[in-house]
């Protein structure tokens, strides 16, 4: 069997067609998905994203400029609000869920897979429970009510890593290092390593 040049050469140059039907598809939705929240110069969403709001609600959702956007951003119907400080990575399938506050500093990256939730998403009575996703698949409402919520903050320069968990009433420090699969239920001082299960700071990060 023999393959022709042409082929070889269509071959090779599939990749920067994926490169660029990629750019095309991040700047559809960095335009449409700007329409959802605040976002300044330079902020880039990818195709991966998606945001949970009304365009009338804008203001509950800033990003700040040069910043890169590929997961979810979500406020509640009945408040909530999030922001993102200048020069952010979201990664891919990665949810930030507020019902009070979400606040991210500057040069934070949170990579792939990550869950921030300032709230536990269902009241913990079976009844209000089953309203509540009722309210949800019929698009009525979806709204927290009494749901307990607490807000959530990453300081300046942290590192959050692939598939943790961030809880709510979380104090994240600045250049704390969150590691992969943690689940945050307590602060984290500044420029220390969490880890394990139940994330424990183990030792210190590096200015």
């Amino acid at each position: 069997m023999t393959v022709s040049g042409d082929v070889c050469a269509g071959v090779e140059t599939m990749p920067t067609l994926i490169a660029v039907c990629r750019h095309l598809a991040d700047v559809c939705m960095t335009r449409i998905l700007s329409r959802y929240c605040i976002a300044h110069q330079g902020v880039r969403f990818l195709h991966s994203a998606s945001i949970n709001n009304k365009p009338s609600n804008r203001t509950a959702i800033e990003v700040g400029a040069r910043c890169v956007v590929g997961g979810q951003l979500q406020v509640y119907p009945d408040g909530g609000r999030i922001s993102i400080g200048e020069c952010c990575f979201i990664g891919p399938g990665t949810r930030i869920w507020a019902g009070e506050l979400v606040e991210i500093g500057n040069r934070v990256l949170i990579s792939h897979g990550v869950n921030i939730h300032d709230n536990i998403s269902h009241s913990l009575s079976a009844q209000e429970r089953h309203q509540h996703f009722v309210e949800i698949l019929e698009r009525r409402n979806g709204a927290l009510g009494s749901v307990p919520k607490q807000r959530i903050v990453i300081e300046d320069d942290a590192w959050i890593g692939f598939n943790a968990i961030i809880m709510k009433g979380v104090r994240i420090g600045k250049g704390a290092v969150v590691a992969a699969g943690a689940i945050v239920t307590k602060d984290v001082p500044p420029y220390t390593i969490a880890t394990g299960p139940v994330a424990q700071p183990t030792r210190n990060s590096l200015p």
